[in-house]
């Protein structure tokens, strides 16, 4: 299947990816998980990236934020190639200027979701811009609630802490890895909601990976792996459109079998 390019519909890439290979492994049992990537995620732009089992959505997600070293090609983040930083400089890019949201919620239990907002700044000894915070909780819906801890809190209100402190030192772009996976449907509505927000009133930059087509039809655009490659894209997406795209892809592949019933499981809400 021909790999395809993907360019930015915003005002500029915020971070790209040339030539992108990742191999684990070497001589027979090497596994070449991405295959010569080209893509670029724009600010003011919200992209998820879906496919099936091993088709390297995340391998891509975690090479683009400088968690995993790249095998062969550039990938430059706000300006600075990250491919060729040595761990001292990838630990400064991540604190500066990368956010990121887990399925997990991460947040420290003793602390008061004012606190664990914060945190990020704390450790790197950066001052709180206090207007910028204002505005990240009120966008996140959660100013009644900064005193409490996340015991005392919703999971949907976790993620959403979790959320505004990937916010809260304006990283250049927002990485998020299934950040629904552990939420019921009307907790996942929420935290899409405000990712969606950040995107369209703060001007983020997000790019989330998801096996969940609704959950894509809240993006900008959906960008599709198999095998390791870029093989496909929907633009303002709805869950029939990704759903559609999920099947032209598992028909287009030699085994079609495994996608196509990833595909059916989507649309029984099955991951």
């Amino acid at each position: 299947m021909r790999p395809v390019t993907v360019y930015p519909r915003g005002e500029g890439a915020i971070a790209s990816a040339r030539g992108l290979v990742k191999v684990y492994g070497s001589g027979e049992t090497a596994v070449r998980a991405l295959d010569g990537v080209d893509v670029d995620f724009a600010a003011g732009e919200l992209t998820a990236i879906m496919g099936p089992s091993g088709s390297g959505k995340s391998t891509l997600m975690h090479c683009m934020a400088g968690l995993d070293t790249v095998t062969d090609g550039t990938v430059v983040v706000g300006g600075e190639d990250i491919a060729r930083m040595n761990q001292r400089g990838l630990t400064k890019l991540r604190r500066d200027k990368l956010g990121f949201v887990f399925q997990a919620f991460n947040l420290i239990p003793t602390l008061t979701a004012a606190e664990n907002i914060t945190l990020p700044l704390d450790i790197a000894r950066r001052p709180v811009d206090r207007d910028w915070f204002d505005t990240v909780v009120e966008a996140v819906g959660l100013g009644d609630r900064l005193s409490h801890r996340p015991s005392e809190l919703s999971g949907g209100q976790q993620q959403r802490v979790a959320c505004a402190r990937a916010l809260v030192s304006r990283p250049a772009v927002v990485f998020a890895d299934e950040p629904t996976g552990n939420l019921d449907s009307r907790s996942s509505g929420e935290v899409l909601s405000f990712l969606r927000h950040s995107v369209d009133v703060l001007g983020q930059a997000v790019v989330m990976v998801t096996h969940d087509p609704t959950a894509a039809s809240f993006a900008h655009r959906v960008l599709f792996l198999a095998d390791g490659r870029l093989v496909g894209e929907v633009v303002n997406p709805t869950t029939e459109s990704v759903l559609d795209a999920l099947r032209e892809i598992g028909a287009g592949r030699r085994d079609a079998s495994a996608p196509v019933a990833a595909a059916d499981e989507l649309v029984g809400g099955r991951r």
